[in-house]
């Protein structure tokens, strides 16, 4: 008993000095692994300013020669999952890497792939219909000029979009566009088009346009009323279709995974920023008809003048 009282008085000891070197340790850790840290240290005399500026310039040498070996990767420069709803791409710099990270090449099971759908499907894997995505780019960009030219003309664009999770995504697309851009986040009525007199009211249904344009779908299926309504009444349809859809029930299909709410995301916010540059088209081509015009009558008003 008599030795075992000494030995834990040392080991106690040896703890806390231990536990008293670990701060200074982790001190000297941080404060030398990093180049960039500068000394808390105010800059009093010339030659201060000169040691700094010298260390300055000595780490930026270091990132200049090294940064070629490196990683030049940022959260700004690299894909986030909140970019397709708050930063779409424009329809030029979209990429088939765009495309898989969202997801849009999953199909659904095998058996349930609809028979028109098979030109756009690159095969099977574990029973799951993979699309081939060298077909849904073209399309996509296809679909993007289209929005571009009928926002380019002045003309109406809606998104659709029923599901909970493709709500945020078609009102972020139609703010995008500005007057000329709507969304459907809820349920479309029946009769929204065929029946709007009805709905409307005959006095909106006959002073304004309540047809729009174009209708872009990212659930074709559950609004599949809403695709007849425009087939009756001829307004063009975009649609992401996936492979147990029939690519024929939208004049442009996009193959892709209707279910994946980033896919949605990328193709409507894509969508969006080619109806953006539309419009931007449509309001230049505005601005130079009023300055022609303004000059047309102050060139009237001139010969009327000289006459």
């Amino acid at each position: 008993m008599a030795s075992s009282l000494p030995r834990s008085l040392a080991a106690s000891a040896a703890r806390s000095v231990r536990r008293a070197r670990i701060p200074t340790a982790a001190a000297a850790h941080v404060r030398h692994s990093s180049f960039a840290r500068v000394e808390e240290k105010p800059l009093e005399t010339p030659d201060d300013w000169t040691n700094f500026q010298l260390k300055r310039a000595e780490y930026q040498t270091l990132i200049d020669t090294f940064s070629e070996y490196g990683s030049t990767q940022t959260r700004n420069n690299t894909f986030q999952p909140h970019h397709p709803l708050h930063r779409p791409v424009a329809p030029s710099d979209i990429t088939l890497s765009a495309l898989i990270a969202s997801g849009a090449h999953f199909g659904h099971s095998q058996k349930l792939m609809n028979p028109n759908f098979v030109p756009y499907a690159y095969g099977v894997r574990a029973g799951i219909t993979i699309i081939d995505l060298d077909h849904t780019l073209p399309l996509l960009r296809r679909a993007a000029q289209v929005v571009r030219g009928v926002a380019a003309r002045g003309g109406s664009i809606v998104f659709v979009g029923t599901r909970s999770d493709l709500r945020p995504a078609v009102r972020l697309a139609a703010e995008r566009m500005g007057k000329f851009g709507y969304h459907v986040g809820e349920r479309w009525l029946p009769g929204t088009l065929t029946n709007r007199v009805h709905m409307f009211g005959p006095e909106v249904a006959g002073d304004e346009q309540v047809i729009p344009d174009l209708v872009v779908f990212l659930n074709p299926i559950p609004n599949i009323h809403a695709i007849r309504e425009c087939a009756l009444e001829h307004v063009p349809t975009i649609g992401i279709v996936d492979s147990n859809v029939d690519p024929r029930i939208v004049m442009y299909p996009i193959p892709a995974n209707d279910e994946s709410t980033r896919t949605a995301e990328l193709i409507a916010g894509l969508l969006s920023v080619a109806g953006r540059e539309g419009v931007a088209i449509y309001e230049e081509e505005q601005a130079k008809a009023v300055a022609r015009a303004a000059a047309r009558r102050q060139q009237r008003f001139r010969d009327n003048q000289l006459a």
